[in-house]
Formats: C-alpha cells, structure tokens, sequence
C-alpha cells in the first residue's frame, strides 16, 4: 500500500487544527468510522489537539449513547458543525442548544451534492431544493442557533427564476469506511449496506488539496479487489487505518444478506406489522399505495407501512430509500436505511438525483408538527435541533407526498384492545 497503511493514533495525528473534516456514515453503525472518531476524542483529551474542527455529515452517524460523531462532543475540538441529521448524537444536540458550536442544517442531499461539486470545482450548488424552508436565507439560512452568524445560503435570481445558492466546502480531511482495502489502496464497500456518499466525500478533500483517510476491516498485500467492487480508487487515498473488529453495523458484525451478497430464499419471512398507532396510520396510509408505482419510505412511521400492504401489490412497486438501496427487505429502527436481499444498491448522492428529478411517484414521510396551513417541521423539535435529512431533497421532487404522524409530538400514551385503539392521555402538539 506504497506507506498509506498506519495506525489509526498516526492517523489522526495528521489532522490539524482549524481543519475541515468530512465524515460518511449514517445512523446505526453504517459505514460509520467509530475507531478514528473515538481516537481524535483520545487525542483531543491527552494533547488538545486537534482544535476548533468544522465537522460535515450528510447523514446522522452514531448511535445515540455516545458512539460516532457524539464521541466528538468534547469543549474545544469542535468550532462548526454542517450536518443534515442530527438525532443519532444528543451529544452534540445539547452542545448546539447551549451555544457551545456553530450548528448549521442543510438538507441531506444538498450536503452531498456539494461534495462532488466542492471537488469537482465548480461553484456549489444552485437548486430549488430548500426554497421557502428554513434553510431559505429568508428565514435563517440553516442557521440552528445564536452564534451561527455566517451565511452560507444565499437567494440567486436565474433566467426569470429564483434559486438558492449553496456555498462550495473546503474540505481538508475526508473520513471514510470501507471493507477492504488493496496492495494499490483501493477500497472497496462490497461488504457493506450501501455505499453512501463514500466517493464524493474523498473527492471533497483530494481535489482540494487535503487528505483522505480510509477506515477498513482488513487489508490485501495482493492486487485483490475486483475493478467492479472498487468503490474510491487508490490514488485518492492518502492513509489507510485497519480495523478488525469493525462492524458492518451497531447490530451485526457481517449479515450478506443485508450487503446485497446472496440471493432471497425462495420464501421468507414477512415484517410483522406495527402495533398500537403506528398501525392505525400505517393501515390508512397503504390506501394511497397504488401497483407499479415508484415508492420512498422514510424513518419511524412509515417503515412500517409495507408490512400492512398485500404482497402482490408490494411486489409490483419499486421501493427505494436515501441510503441508496433499490427493492429487499426494508430495513427500520436502527437499521433504517439498509435492506435485506436489495436488488441494488447505487450512492446516496446518485439516489438523491433520482429522487429530486421527480422520479418518485410517492413518498411516506414522518413529521414532527403540522400547522393549520400544512407546513411541516421535522428539524427543530421544542428546542432540539434534528435537521431534515433527506425530508426536503424528497418533497421537492416527489409527485405525491403522505405524511405520516400522530399531531401530537411528545407525551401521548395509547394503548390497543383488540382491533380498538385507546388514547389514555394526550401529549404535546408541539
């Protein structure tokens, strides 16, 4: 691997202060680099070293006790954080709240459009996506509370249009995760539940003058990895860090089915439907589930609405979700965003492209609060910062969008009797 191979103390100890730093991954352990995020915290703590860190996540990575990104939630390694999702670190969900970083939130998709953008030096992204939303510099720009003061969404006017304007990244350090990696420092995700915005994030940083550090499970002196399963080729990785214990996720060490390995058995389990509301709003929003359309499914909820659907009708439709997986075995909880026996898997960054381009007949979203007129809010809940997601690229682009929730956001207890539900007390409504 021509020196790249190090340990991940060696790693680490490149990244400097003031540094921008990239991270894939997303909730539950997804190709999340747990081993290097829980060194920089180590080295943080033992040298105060690396300082005042501009964190980037497209996606939330952790598991929300303190694992991924929330080990970084130390006084003084982080200065700025750019993330789209928010709630797998109450960690740094807490720092946000008391002024303690600069928070940001941009929608999940723009995030990793402007990777590929950044590093292909183009001038960030011009989108419609975000128009109207928070994240519109009208509103707050995606700004999250009182110390964020610098704008990095502006209102542009195209060709009669108006769009907004997302600033370019600088990224310096790109943090990635990969399963193997060859004698030429390829690396490879083919064991993995999707690819995510792995490239686009190496290309961030490379292009930009700055390092990419590679977190896999294990490393080939041998010319190994297929051309085909060569996700970031080696030119574009400066440091390789090899982690045997690593897991395919926070609930398996290696499952192929959930990487897309071996083929379903001919028959297989189905998802037990949800209980108590989750299944009265499931049952009811199957109804708008019609055959061959074009379905997205997204986190909580609506995971469970497959499940109430007859299996002919579930068939005859093309289920996707961000995380980049096509048709399986959806995947929710901590899992959400992975599938069993996908029939393909594609990048995130490529998956948002489909969606927002209007190549979703239908979307089931959750939601934390509606108001009289339908406005939606899934990114600030009381006053905790969530963030979008994925939630704004998809209603953009989708042709029809089922929203999915109780209306009433904390506190509401119910129980089931039979085929009857029962409010025992009613929760909060904001």
């Amino acid at each position: 691997m021509h020196g790249k191979l190090k340990s991940v103390d060696d790693a680490v100890a490149l990244i400097k202060d003031n540094a921008t730093v990239a991270f894939t991954g997303s909730g539950g352990g997804l190709l999340e680099s747990d081993y290097i995020m829980a060194a920089i915290a180590t080295r943080y703590r033992e040298t105060g070293h690396p300082r005042n860190l501009t964190l980037i996540h497209a996606l939330g990575i952790g598991d929300g006790k303190g694992s991924g990104l929330g080990r970084l939630a130390i006084p003084g390694l982080i200065k700025r954080i750019i993330g789209g999702h928010w709630s797998w670190s109450s960690e740094l969900q807490k720092m946000a709240r008391n002024n303690e970083i600069e928070a940001y939130c941009l929608p999940t998709g723009i995030i990793m459009t402007l990777y590929r953008e950044s590093g292909a030096g183009r001038p960030g992204v011009i989108s419609s996506v975000g128009l109207g939303t928070f994240v519109d510099p009208l509103i707050s720009g995606g700004k999250c509370n009182d110390i964020t003061c610098e704008n990095i969404v502006s209102r542009i006017e195209l060709d009669g249009k108006t769009w907004l304007h997302y600033k370019p990244f600088k990224v310096d350090v790109a943090v990635i995760h990969g399963s193997q990696a060859d004698a030429v420092a390829n690396i490879s995700t083919s064991e993995e539940p999707a690819d995510l915005d792995t490239y686009a994030v190496a290309l961030a940083a490379h292009n930009n003058g700055g390092m990419v550090i590679a977190q896999v499970k294990s490393t080939t002196p041998a010319h190994f990895v297929p051309a085909r399963k060569v996700t970031v080729p080696g030119v574009m990785i400066d440091h390789i860090v090899e982690c045997p214990a690593q897991r395919q996720s926070y609930l398996a060490e290696y499952d192929p089915a959930i990487s897309g390995q071996v083929a379903p058995p001919v028959e297989h389990p189905l998802d037990a439907p949800a209980e108590g509301i989750r299944r009265l709003i499931s049952g009811l929003a199957v109804r708008e589930l019609k055959p061959n359309m074009r379905v997205n499914y997204g986190f909580g909820i609506p995971g469970g609405i497959s499940a109430m659907a007859e299996k002919s009708l579930v068939d005859s439709c093309w289920q996707m979700v961000e995380q980049g997986i096509h048709n399986g075995q959806l995947l929710d909880g901590a899992l959400f965003g992975a599938a069993k026996y996908p029939q393909a898997i594609v990048s995130s960054l490529d998956q948002f492209d489909l969606f927002c381009g209007g190549g979703l007949d239908i979307t089931f979203l959750g939601m934390g609060e509606m108001d009289a007129e339908g406005n939606v809010n899934v990114s600030q809940l009381g006053d905790t910062i969530v963030g979008p997601g994925g939630f704004i690229d998809i209603t953009c682009g989708a042709k029809k969008v089922v929203f999915c929730g109780t209306f009433e956001a904390k506190g509401l207890q119910v129980c089931q009797q039979g085929e009857q539900l029962q409010i025992e007390s009613h929760g909060a409504n904001s």
